[in-house]
């Protein structure tokens, strides 16, 4: 005899769904194939920070999509702790292979920190990607060069829509397009 398969709540099942396209790496490869080779910035570094901007740009549109969905918190947290659970894997592998203690997680916090402050920043600023875009490109270590600042933002613009559209099929909260028109 089998052992029943646990079902999966739909909070369960979307934080489960937005956590493997958080650390899918297709998108990541797809821009990093189009930076010219012209780019003023390390093409390792905006790999890094490109997977870096996807996974906190998940986590960044859950709470702007569903921001007044009372179930909100609990995907967010469930999403966070599965984010937390792979950082600790990576950064305990990290450390074997290398000898460098790196706490990923808290790499993550601090560029989402970072990220914010950026967009609270500039609070009038017509669409977050004309913020993040330059944070990025900063922390690929040239804020000026175009490419990096065209990558981050497209990055970003390319993840919340694809969670907007996610969070809408998913039916969790029936005007998660209202928030996007915000967006």
């Amino acid at each position: 005899m089998t052992p029943p398969e646990d079902k999966q709540t739909p909070i369960q099942q979307a934080a489960e769904d937005l956590f493997h396209f958080a650390i899918e790496r297709e998108d990541t490869k797809w821009l990093m194939a189009r930076l010219p080779a012209e780019a003023a910035v390390k093409p390792a570094t905006v790999e890094y920070e490109l997977q870096i901007l996807k996974i906190i740009s998940v986590g960044w549109s859950i709470s702007f999509y569903l921001e007044e969905w009372p179930e909100k918190q609990q995907l967010v947290e469930t999403f966070w702790e599965a984010v937390r659970e792979f950082s600790r894997s990576l950064s305990t592998t990290t450390e074997m292979m290398t000898g460098q203690d790196i706490d990923y997680f808290q790499v993550l916090k601090n560029r989402l920190n970072s990220y914010l402050q950026a967009l609270r920043q500039n609070p009038d600023a017509s669409n977050p990607e004309a913020v993040i875009g330059p944070e990025f490109a900063r922390h690929c270590g040239n804020e000026g060069d175009l490419f990096a600042v065209y990558t981050g933002g497209r990055m970003f613009s390319g993840v919340t829509g694809r969670v907007r559209d996610y969070l809408n099929a998913a039916n969790l909260q029936a005007d998660v397009g209202a928030a996007s028109t915000r967006h």
